[in-house]
């Protein structure tokens, strides 16, 4: 069983993995982990703070942001009515 990850396969992750141990030592990868934990908490903070500025200033110049639940109130209209056409049928 050969699994691939970013067309990396499993003998190439076991010598990744065992150069990291080697280098930082067994103590030092949590603290790593941790540390890029704490980054990307960071990171999506930041692009969350960035989202609600854009909808903020959107709304204050009167653009309309609702246009994504717009869209999917008419495509659960659509399903509705498809699987009301299809009845009792049901799909693989």
């Amino acid at each position: 069983m050969n699994t691939t990850f970013l067309f990396i396969g499993e003998p190439e992750i076991f010598i990744i993995l065992l150069i990291v141990v080697m280098l930082f030592g067994a103590d030092k990868i949590p603290e790593i982990a941790r540390g890029l934990g704490k980054g990307m908490r960071q990171i999506k903070d930041a692009t969350n703070d960035i989202k609600k500025e854009i909808n903020d200033s959107a709304k204050n110049q009167g653009i309309e942001t609702d246009f994504v639940r717009d869209i999917n109130k008419e495509v659960n209209d659509v399903k509705n009515n498809i699987d009301d056409l299809t009845g009792p049928i049901k799909r693989k």
